[in-house]
């Protein structure tokens, strides 16, 4: 028996699931962003101190 015709729920559980889906990338990227400014070094002095070693 196969569903024809899409009920009130599948809606509010497929709104529900793009929310969630746009709240998990969003985490990531933040994620991504924050440990890109974490390694990224800012100072050129420190670059060239690390790079002369």
């Amino acid at each position: 028996m196969a569903i024809t015709k899409l009920h009130e729920i599948h809606t509010r559980r497929r709104s529900r699931n793009v929310g969630l889906g746009l709240a998990l990338g969003a985490f990531v990227i933040l994620m991504l962003g924050l440990t890109v400014a974490k390694v990224t070094v800012i100072d050129p002095a420190i670059m060239q101190r690390e790079m002369a070693k």
